[in-house]
């Protein structure tokens, strides 16, 4: 965002709204990648930018296994031997299962960085499975919105909590037997 579009702040610290309108406090919704912040209240072409996600990351995938298609006549053509063809049949079988399942499960929760850089290799040799995480996700909701409005509505109500205001003074309060 440019700085002549970006709301600018009061003497309280909230954004004032430049169109007059009251300002806003609290957390903001974290966007997502190609959803922005649409998956709050499902505006914006939300619904086309989810079908858009679905179709392409399965387009995607399928390019990718095309490519991945090659790669095996590659092999077979350069007469490796059923070893050789098998160990890398099986490297990308179950690099593709831990990407789908790393990336199924980062959209629940979010990874931890140690294991996020211990299994970038292995990531990137199964990106097919990313992809077919991404695209069966698409078909529910936005790939990570439950995660998301999860942390965005405890930190709502983390904010609330801690700006709803007490009504009297507590030393005056009468103490119950």
């Amino acid at each position: 965002m440019s700085d002549e579009n970006r709301p600018a702040r009061d003497e309280t610290g909230t954004r004032a709204d430049p169109a007059g309108s009251p300002p806003t406090t609290g957390p903001r919704p974290e966007p997502l990648r190609f959803f922005g912040t649409t998956w709050v209240e499902h505006d914006g072409g939300y619904a086309l930018r989810r079908a858009g996600a679905a179709v392409g990351s399965l387009a995607a995938a399928a390019g990718s296994c095309l490519v991945l298609r090659f790669a095996w006549e590659g092999l077979r053509i350069a007469g490796t031997g059923t070893f050789v063809n098998v160990l890398v049949g099986a490297m990308f079988a179950v690099c593709t299962a831990l990407a789908f399942r790393h990336t199924w499960d980062g959209f629940t929760e979010r990874p931890a960085p140690d294991r996020e850089s211990s299994l970038r290799g292995l990531l990137a040799i199964g990106f097919v499975g990313s992809l077919l995480a991404y695209f069966l996700r698409s078909l529910t909701e936005a790939p990570g919105e439950r995660l998301h409005r999860t942390e965005y509505e405890t930190a709502r109500a983390r904010h609330a909590a801690r700006t709803t205001r007490r009504t009297g003074n507590p030393s005056k309060r009468r103490r119950r037997s």
